[in-house]
């Protein structure tokens, strides 16, 4: 199996990347998704969320409340520090049991893992390669307002809240740039996908 660690700030163009590489043949694993999972009415995670944040984080249904929570840790460092102790050992334990099962179902499979956090989480899944996506901060802020319909001061708050590009770019074994055009980024991942075909090649025995 190949593995590897995709991310990137918000609206850096990881999906794009991400799809792209699907469409080659690879399985995408989305931290993201995962995260979603992991709190679920009735799990260990969500219950440990409420004694730590009270009912309030709770829908009327017994939901996690993803806004509610999020202006709870959104601007207080001490209280998302608290929530990421809570959530990223859940989601590490998940994302480690589908790597595992992808790679029992086919020892040759190329996985993306997509996690925006890969540094702050300090994620450290045996990835082969490490794939950064970047783009300017204007760009990512430009991304939130008109595709998410963010507020332009919320969107910049957004951006600025998360690590910095050079810490990412530290880790990276590619930078793939998305500031450009979708198809820029496409072709990027394209010969991201050829060379991951060549180191595979060259890695099986003769």
């Amino acid at each position: 199996m190949y593995l590897i660690g995709l991310t990137g700030g918000i609206a850096s163009g990881k999906s794009t990347v991400a799809r792209r590489l699907v469409e080659h043949g690879a399985i995408h694993i989305d931290a993201d998704q995962l995260a979603r999972r992991v709190v679920e009415p009735g799990s260990a995670c969500l219950d440990e969320i409420v004694r730590e944040f009270g009912e309030g984080v709770l829908t009327n249904d017994g939901m996690l409340d993803r806004q509610k929570l999020g202006e709870i840790v959104f601007r207080d460092d001490e209280a998302r520090a608290r929530l990421n102790a809570i959530v990223h050992p859940a989601v590490r334990e998940l994302s480690g049991r589908l790597i595992a099962k992808a790679e029992q179902a086919d020892p040759d499979a190329v996985v993306v893992y997509d996690v925006p956090l890969l540094v702050e989480a300090q994620v450290d899944h045996p990835f082969d390669l490490v794939v950064v996506t970047s783009a300017p901060k204007r760009t990512q802020v430009d991304r939130l307002v008109q595709e998410r319909g963010f507020d332009p001061i919320q969107a910049e708050a957004r951006v600025d809240a998360q690590v910095g590009d050079a810490e990412r770019r530290a880790v990276a074994d590619v930078v793939i740039d998305t500031g450009g055009s979708i198809a820029h980024t496409m072709s990027q991942a394209d010969d991201l996908w050829v060379r991951i075909d060549r180191e595979r090649r060259a890695s099986k025995p003769a």
